[in-house]
């Protein structure tokens, strides 16, 4: 429907939990397309409300083989594997940067779709990483914050020097 703004990090929005979202109407719906096409436009395989300055948890995803976007609203993970993954991750706000995170293999998430229905996904590799990358944004958690802080200080120093933050 409409391409919007991205939120750039460092901006605070990207610190701040989602709230949950508790009417599922039309303004959802238009909501999850908007997401969708910005996330396309950005690109990207991920975003979450927050990511276009709605504190609402909402996350839309679209992988790599999937038929369609799936849009997930009020996720939660309710079961992570003691495995773990390492897979470099990134975010539509903070283009350009990105390094390894290490996350459980597999996880279970709990979510209601666009007329409320609940539901749970089983998920591993890619689909598991990022369930937790943008469940992790829906609680104020930017991806940077799950690196060490040498890792992380690297990855901003980089960011800034591609002139993008002051």
């Amino acid at each position: 429907m409409t391409v919007r703004p991205i939120v750039m990090f460092p901006d605070e929005r990207l610190r701040t939990p989602a709230a949950p979202v508790d009417r599922f109407d039309d303004a959802l719906a238009a909501l999850a397309a908007d997401l969708t096409d910005t996330m396309r436009a950005a690109p990207g395989i991920g975003i979450t409300g927050p990511h276009i300055g709605v504190a609402r948890r909402v996350v839309v995803l679209d992988l790599p083989g999937d038929a369609a976007p799936a849009v997930y609203v009020n996720p939660a993970v309710v079961f992570a594997s003691p495995e773990t993954i390492r897979h470099a991750e990134g975010s539509v706000s903070m283009p350009g940067a990105s390094e390894e995170v290490v996350r459980p293999a597999r996880v279970r998430v709990r979510y209601q779709d666009l007329a409320g229905t609940w539901h749970e996904e089983e998920a591993e590799g890619l689909r598991a990483v990022c369930h937790q990358h943008e469940i992790d944004q829906l609680d104020g958690v930017f991806w940077l914050q799950r690196l060490s802080r040498l890792k992380r200080d690297r990855v901003v120093k980089r960011y800034g020097k591609q002139g993008r933050t002051g």
